[in-house]
C-alpha cells in the first residue's frame, strides 16, 4: 500500500469521522452508499467548530479518483464544493482541501459581512483540529499491538459551550481592565497638569 493510500482510506470513510475526529464531527448518518466506484455516496452530518454554533448538512460524493482524491458537493446550512487531494512527496504525503462554500444558515448568512474573520479563524481551527486527529488515527493503525495502540491519547474532543463562555468572559474582563488601566493614566496625566502649572504660579508669586 502507497503511504498516501491510507490517507485517502481514513478521509474517504465519513461514517468513522466521529470517532477519530470528534471536535468537529458530532454525528453522521449515511443516506445513500456508494456505487462500486465509490460515486453517489449521500450523508448527513451534524457538525461544529469552537464557536458557539452547530451545522446540519449533508454531501454527496460526485467525483472519484481513488487513492488520489474525492469531490463532494455540500448543501444544508451551507451550500458548496469540497476535493479532496493526496499526493506522494518523497518521504511525505501532500493533503490538499479546496473547500468553497456559500453560508445558507439564517444567523450564518446574515452575520457574515460582520463576522467573516472569526468563521475563516472557526474554519483554521477546525482543520488544525483534524490534522492532529488524523496523526493520531494513523498512529493507530500503524501500532505493532495492542498495547501500543492502547498508549495513543485519545482525539481532541469537541468545544463545550461552557468553555467558550468562559473564553467570552475572560476575554471581556481582560478588556474591561485595559479599558480601566487606561482611562486611570488619563485621569492622571490630566490631573498631574493643572498642578504642576499651580505649581510654577505660586513659585512665580513667591519671587516677585
Amino acid at each position: 500500500m502507497r503511504p498516501f493510500q491510507q490517507f485517502a482510506d481514513v478521509l474517504g470513510d465519513p461514517l468513522a469521522l466521529t470517532r477519530w475526529w470528534p471536535s468537529v464531527y458530532l454525528r453522521v448518518d449515511e443516506r445513500r452508499p456508494p456505487d462500486a466506484h465509490g460515486l453517489g455516496r449521500r450523508v448527513r452530518l451534524h457538525t461544529k467548530g469552537w464557536l458557539p454554533y452547530t451545522l446540519e448538512w449533508e454531501f454527496e460524493v460526485v467525483e472519484s479518483r481513488y487513492p488520489h482524491g474525492f469531490v463532494l458537493i455540500a448543501n444544508g446550512d451551507f451550500d458548496g464544493r469540497g476535493e479532496w487531494t493526496f499526493r506522494q512527496d518523497g518521504p511525505d504525503v501532500d493533503i490538499t482541501y479546496d473547500w468553497r462554500l456559500r453560508a445558507e444558515k439564517p444567523l450564518l448568512r446574515q452575520l457574515s459581512f460582520l463576522m467573516k474573520p472569526l468563521f475563516e479563524a472557526n474554519h483554521r481551527w477546525a482543520m488544525a483540529q483534524g490534522e492532529e486527529s488524523l496523526k493520531l488515527e494513523l498512529a493507530r493503525r500503524r501500532a505493532p499491538s495492542d498495547a501500543a495502540r492502547a498508549r495513543i491519547p485519545p482525539p481532541p474532543g469537541p468545544v463545550t459551550y461552557a468553555a467558550v463562555a468562559l473564553l467570552g468572559g475572560a476575554v471581556a474582563i481582560g478588556g474591561a481592565l485595559v479599558y480601566l488601566m487606561r482611562r486611570s493614566r488619563r485621569q492622571v496625566s490630566q490631573g498631574s497638569g493643572p498642578a504642576r502649572r499651580d505649581d510654577v504660579e505660586r513659585r512665580t508669586r513667591s519671587t516677585r
